[in-house]
């Protein structure tokens, strides 16, 4: 290696082994890895970001607003770039750092400047001083120029009606399993979050090396597609009268709280799904969790009285007795197998028709009528009613209620179910039953919703299913004119409202305390009005009322004045005249 020539040749010999090396690298590169660095390459400068579309919304069956979503900021401070922020006017400077920054900002957010100043003043690179500012607002604050003041951009879902629906609406929070705030928690945001939310938007485009868009580069938009607004089939307005008038039914009769449903006969919709005491979903927060839902879908009771209804139909329905089928109903009957049942009161030996019983509300003569009717047809037709199964309403929590099969029954239980006990039931249910009979024998399901109005217009009527006849159209009517009577001469005289004929049932019966234990007593009425050409079931149900436990006396009175007020809003004729009713009594 000493000799000149050697070391000649061995660097010459070196540097052509290198140039090999680096030309096959470039045939790799250039012609066998091309197209795949390339892409590497491109991927590289690529970036995505996601837009997502403001969250549907939630409106009644006239249009009117419940829920909607609106942009908003957070605004955030750099407290260490705020620290050497200057306003330089005329080379003078007029306002430095954090104290002054919040001279100029607190009038804006509307808060105090020894407050702003607290969160403004330190060293950290990120901290709220504002959330869910307007874009007005935020428009101001950004005119400052302040170094150190951003905002991040969010969504507010905002409820213009405060606890109007509220517990049907819902409200929305976060998730342990999802990021934002924005996620249905309960009620209607909850059951139709995927119609409310539509789908994600993305852009994908090429950036340089700092960070800046290549004009000619790859740019990919996908538009965001916006979710479609609920239509409820509740009316705004007869809801906010049910609310008011049931808490004042609730603290007038010393109820601990109370249910109110307005249902449409002919179509199955709810106009109103009223509880006292209803959650504002701006602040669900202020209300205690286990009555931030709605009672009217998830809390099951016993109907008591109101299911007599039930047993009528079926007794003439299966030709065991018609209207005016005669009875002696004593304050105590004992079965044949030693079980022995009372009436509310003592009025000795009543010579009462099918249709005096139902209007009296006798439970031994309500028993009498059951005996015609065996275990297994009780249970066919609490079944066929809608006992026992959930409604499909709309809502999520919602309580199929108590049916146990009738094999299950023992022998107190195989009575007791034909006057409304040993089985429970939702307001929704109970609100089926007299539904059926006022629209001749066949029962629709319910629904809350009505459909989706699309972002391009469409709207979408909501799949309910096809109606079931449960009784004849002659049965029907039979049991309607009785249950006329009901408040012409029986148990729901405060139920009348001038001008319309009304029928209905008065009920007085109990629901489980929080141990299970039938400790409590439901108060209800449940009426049909008009009576001649029914338009809306209307239920009315109080727990433990201090002031009376008959449905009759406290929740009738509450029915005549909702109904009215329902009819009148619906532009409901009045009845025509009156027909001639089934003798309630017999010599």
């Amino acid at each position: 290696m000493g000799e000149p020539r050697r070391r000649q040749f061995f660097i010459t010999a070196l540097s052509l082994v290198l140039l090999a090396v680096f030309a096959g690298r470039l045939v790799m590169i250039q012609g066998v890895n091309a197209a795949e660095l390339s892409t590497a390459a491109l991927e590289n400068r690529l970036s995505t970001t996601t837009s997502e579309p403001l969250r549907a919304d939630i409106v009644d069956r006239n249009g009117v607003v419940l829920a909607t979503s609106a942009e908003r900021y957070h605004v955030f401070v750099n407290q260490q770039k705020l620290a050497e922020w200057q306003r330089i006017e005329d080379k003078q400077v007029v306002a430095e750092g954090a104290l002054d920054a919040a001279a100029i900002l607190a009038p804006i957010l509307g808060v105090s400047e020894s407050e702003l100043a607290v969160d403004l003043v330190g060293d950290a690179t990120f901290k709220y001083i504002a959330k869910y500012v307007t874009p007005e607002t935020w428009s101001l604050i950004a005119d400052e120029k302040i170094a150190g003041i951003d905002r991040e951009k969010v969504t507010e879902r905002l409820y213009p009606n405060g606890d109007i629906a509220g517990n049907i609406v819902g409200f929305v929070g976060g998730r342990e399993d999802q990021q934002g705030n924005d996620w249905g928690l309960a009620g209607i945001e909850a059951s139709f979050e995927d119609e409310l939310l539509g789908t994600p938007g993305s852009l994908t485009y090429e950036r340089g090396t700092d960070g800046t868009v290549i004009p000619t580069g790859v740019l990919e938009e996908e538009a965001a597609v916006p979710g479609s607004d609920v239509v409820l089939t509740l009316d705004r307005d007869i809801q906010y009268y049910t609310q008011q008038r049931l808490d004042e039914a609730v603290a007038q009769t010393g109820a601990s709280s109370g249910i109110v449903t307005i249902q449409d006969v002919t179509t199955g919709e709810f106009l109103t799904l009223a509880d006292s005491g209803t959650v504002d979903p701006n602040d669900p927060g202020a209300t205690d969790a286990s009555s931030r839902g709605s009672r009217a879908v998830e809390d099951v009771f016993e109907p008591g009285s109101t299911a007599k209804v039930i047993t009528v139909a079926a007794a003439l329905e299966e030709g065991i007795a018609t209207p005016t089928t005669r009875y002696v109903a004593p304050y105590e009957y004992t079965t044949a197998n030693n079980q022995t049942f009372k009436d509310s009161h003592d009025y000795g030996d009543q010579k009462l028709t099918l249709a005096g019983i139902l209007a009296k509300s006798s439970n031994t003569g309500t028993v009498q009528v059951g005996e015609g009717l065996t275990e297994e047809q009780r249970y066919e037709y609490l079944e066929a009613f809608g006992l026992g199964s959930k409604t499909g309403v709309g809502m999520p929590s919602e309580s199929a209620g108590i049916l146990h099969h009738w094999k299950d029954w023992d022998g107190r239980t195989k009575w007791a179910v034909l006057y409304g006990q040993g089985v429970s039931v939702t307001a929704l249910q109970n609100s089926q039953v007299f539904q059926t009979i006022a629209n001749g024998g066949v029962r629709l399901q319910p629904t809350i919703v009505k459909g989706f109005q699309q972002a391009d217009g469409t709207f979408v009527e909501r799949e309910t299913s096809e109606g079931v006849r449960v009784v004849s159209e002659e049965t029907a009517a039979q049991v309607m004119l009785m249950l006329e009577d009901v408040t012409e001469s029986g148990t729901g005289k405060l139920a009348k409202i001038d001008g319309y004929r009304v029928a209905g049932k008065t009920g007085t019966a109990q629901a489980p305390d929080e141990t299970g234990k039938l400790t409590r007593i439901v108060a209800s009425f449940v009426g049909i009005a008009p009576a001649d050409d029914p338009r809306i079931v209307v239920s009315v149900i109080l727990f433990d009322p201090k002031s009376s436990i008959w449905g009759g006396e406290v929740a009738a009175p509450v029915f005549s004045d909702v109904t009215s007020f329902a009819l009148q809003a619906l532009r409901v004729a009045p009845s025509g005249p009156a027909e001639e009713m089934y003798p309630t009594t017999w010599e």
